[in-house]
């Protein structure tokens, strides 16, 4: 992905970047800033396709670092995710089950998944498979809220969400080797290794993680649920500045349910080429390809639904510097496959796009615009636009103001599934508009946002086909803030949103309006000790406010200790005081349960080369 110059730290980082993986380029461009950088301003590479500090991008955006990864020792990417701003996650149960995110009331197929740039989803639902992506092998996760259609098309209405996956190789080289253990017979075994030489690194990773698992519904019997996950990256920098890079991340496994099993695979590889033209133009091509494969068994059949759905991109970016301001011109084409057995009507579609943002900097005013043209051969053309207007004030204090419009794509399901797909459906569409003020200080920060999203025809998926709500008006206001003193690390987060059909004023069906999280982290020597408390409110299952959900609290508490060179225990343990939640029914009535307390031991060993 294209990275260009910050016009305040990054002049030098621009020409260097953009051929990278997106973890590489955002490791690289870290280490441009000045030793006393704030880190509570990170950079950021989701929200304008390159790197700026997250005060910088005009952008809501949260990030999730390595060293949280690691703290919050998360068993799955939801977990990282849960309570957020402006982020509610619904899971049919626990442990690899199906699992929707919804960013500021969008669907959860109206919000992009991203792993190292690669985007990630099923063709058939138009959702990502959340649930298989294995944390132990994210070592950072960027959220950007907000329409962002105007730089990723189609399915970007709600926001963004990037995984990065292990770093690019470093000197000397490097490796890890963990276990663990716990409640629900689950276990967890990672290996892997990094390095760098004569302008070549290399990132190989690999985990498997399985557990007897919990009920699925509130007294049923435990559904098991195993996850066998690989990662690597590798890139070459050649003498004239020319790079190539790959990626690649492989997650396969089964998963029981209710009334059945699955057999699944998620797989991401990409490789990029970036050419310095002139010292103010830099060219990147990069080709891509994702997959969503799935094997359902009925309990008591043999004979397997399948669903096997793949993405294929080229992408061509070209991005020009002038004095502090950055250009991007590009274009991209994706072609979708799907097979199977049911029977659609089509099994193929295409789509071509044409994007340009311009990123413009006058002093303290930062102006971005950015506008992008989608033809897809099932649904149509559309047009969306992005414009963000920042002013700082002072070292401190910024505010920000943005608008865009963005649309939803028709998934596979929803234009031919047999039944009830419908080719003449249009896309959902949206315009959002943000307000944002934010204050950035040495060891604190705060950052508040109001937003409104006014959408037609929302997509509301059932358990008995496709619903949509002709006008919904999505609303709120988000509140983050963050401290690190002396020893001690905590962040606060909180939503209150008012998610509705426009038509009935009723509240939107799995989607809980209010919602805290508090995280707090102390390093005590050799020890580190931290606990998550976070809540949320009611939220209702089905539509007209009915099946109500009550809202519900948890603390999480973790522990670790480096009793060793090299070596380290964490413990934690989840639902501290067993408060079991729902937040999905299934389709005969049965709630959709959480597994309650759960509790893991693993002792992990870091070492470098001679």
């Amino acid at each position: 992905m294209a990275i260009f110059e910050n016009p305040r730290a990054l002049v030098c980082a621009s020409l260097t970047l953009t051929a990278l993986p997106l973890s590489s380029a955002v490791a690289q461009a870290a280490q441009t800033q000045s030793p006393d950088a704030d880190s509570l301003d990170p950079i950021v590479v989701t929200a304008t396709l390159g790197p700026r500090t997250v005060g910088e991008s005009l952008s809501s955006v949260t990030v999730i670092d390595e060293e949280e990864i690691e703290k919050k020792q998360a068993r799955q990417f939801s977990e990282l995710l849960e309570s957020q701003p402006g982020i509610n996650v619904v899971n049919n149960g626990s442990f690899g089950k199906s699992t929707s995110v919804f960013i500021r009331g969008h669907d959860s197929s109206g919000s992009v998944l991203l792993v190292d740039g690669i985007r990630l989803r099923s063709a058939t639902t138009g959702a990502p498979a959340w649930q298989y992506l294995p944390p132990q092998l994210i070592k950072r996760v960027e959220i950007v809220r907000g329409s962002r259609s105007s730089l990723y098309g189609a399915d970007a209405a709600g926001g963004v969400i990037q995984a990065f996956t292990l770093p690019q190789g470093q000197s000397p080289a490097s490796g890890w080797v963990e276990a663990g253990a716990g409640n629900l017979d689950s276990q967890q075994y990672g290996a892997g290794f990094s390095l760098a030489e004569s302008g070549t690194k290399v990132s190989v990773g690999t985990n498997y993680f399985r557990t007897d698992g919990a009920p699925v519904v509130i007294g049923g019997e435990d559904k098991d649920y195993d996850n066998r996950s690989s990662v690597a990256s590798a890139s070459h920098t050649f003498d004239n500045g020319a790079r190539i890079a790959a990626t690649f991340l492989n997650a396969e496994g089964s998963s029981a349910y209710e009334g059945g099993e699955m057999d699944f695979v998620i797989q991401t590889a990409g490789a990029s080429l970036e050419v310095p033209i002139t010292d103010y133009w830099r060219t990147l091509v990069q080709v891509s390809d994702s997959r969503d494969e799935s094997d359902s068994f009925s309990s008591g059949s043999s004979i397997p639904s399948t669903f096997d759905t793949r993405s294929r991109s080229s992408r061509l970016e070209n991005w020009l510097t002038l004095g502090t301001h950055e250009f991007v011109v590009g274009a991209e084409r994706m072609t979708d496959q799907v097979d199977g057995t049911t029977d659609y009507d089509e099994s193929s579609r295409d789509n071509s796009a044409y994007f340009a943002q311009a990123l413009l900097n006058f002093g303290p005013t930062d102006v971005h615009f950015s506008v992008r043209e989608d033809d897809n051969e099932a649904y149509g053309a559309h047009t969306t636009w992005g414009a963000g207007l920042g002013y700082q004030f002072d070292r401190s204090h910024r505010v920000r103001l943005s608008a865009g419009t963005s649309f939803r794509a028709p998934s596979f399901n929803d234009l031919y599934y047999p039944g009830f797909g419908d080719p003449d459906i249009e896309p959902e569409e949206s315009t959002s508009y943000e307000l944002g003020f934010e204050g950035r200080y040495t060891r604190w920060f705060w950052d508040v946002a109001v937003f409104q999203s006014d959408v037609e025809d929302l997509s509301l998926p059932s358990s008995s086909g496709a619903d949509s709500v002709p006008e919904a008006r999505l609303r709120g206001v988000e509140f983050a803030s963050g401290l690190e003193m002396g020893n001690w690390d905590v962040k606060l987060a909180a939503t209150l949103g008012d998610y509705e059909d426009d038509q009935t004023g009723d509240q939107l069906r799995r989607r809980a309006e209010r919602s805290v999280r508090l995280d707090v982290d102390r390093e005590l020597g050799a020890w580190s000790f931290g606990g998550t408390a976070r809540a949320e409110s009611h939220r209702y299952d089905d539509a007209g406010e009915e099946g109500r959900l009550p809202g519900y609290g948890l603390l999480d508490l973790r522990a670790s200790w480096a009793f060793a060179p090299g070596w380290q225990a964490k413990v934690s343990v989840d639902d501290v005081f067993d408060n079991t939640y729902q937040t999905a029914s299934r389709w005969t009535g049965d709630m959709y349960t959480s597994a309650g307390r759960t509790a893991m031991l693993t002792v992990r060993y870091d070492f470098l080369s001679e």
